[in-house]
């Protein structure tokens, strides 16, 4: 089944992204990890998809092949939803799997001293995966509103 998604949402999920066989997108559930960022369930997503219309979405669209099985519970969802196109559905999934994975991303102590915490004690600069993803985000974010709004 192939299809066609825009953009990202801004919900968040438990459940990390992979990569299915044949290269499809593929989520698993996954237990919730405890970070500060509070996280939305399945079940608030849900309630979500069936009191707001769709965000905006950039001029970039991403096509997908998906697993027969993933396809299979798309297309369920789809029906319980019928104000919910596919496309829509994957793109909020989408958006909860990216979430997910820049709150998993480990926090690694640099040498480097940032700044000290309400009792003094030093906190050390993240030099793990975080800092570059949050950029490249920003960088990219930049992008695709140039492009958004030269299409306007």
């Amino acid at each position: 089944m192939g299809l066609s998604i825009t953009g990202s949402r801004r919900s968040r999920q438990d459940t990390p992204a992979g990569t299915a066989p044949g290269g499809g997108v593929r989520l698993k559930w996954w237990p919730a990890t405890t970070d500060p960022i509070p996280a939305m369930s399945f079940k608030n997503l849900l309630e979500n998809w069936r009191e707001t219309a769709a965000q905006p979405r950039t001029a970039t669209e991403y096509a997908v092949r998906l697993p027969v099985d993933d396809a299979a519970r798309l297309a369920a969802l789809a029906e319980m939803f019928p104000g919910r196109s596919p496309e829509q559905i994957i793109t909020d999934l989408l958006g909860a799997a990216l979430q997910e994975i820049e709150t998993s991303m480990p926090y690694i102590a640099g040498k480097k001293v940032i700044s000290n915490d309400e009792q003094g004690d030093p906190i050390f600069e993240d030099v793990g995966l975080t800092p570059r993803f949050v950029e490249l985000t920003r960088r990219n974010r930049k992008k695709l509103e140039t492009e958004l709004a030269k299409n306007k």
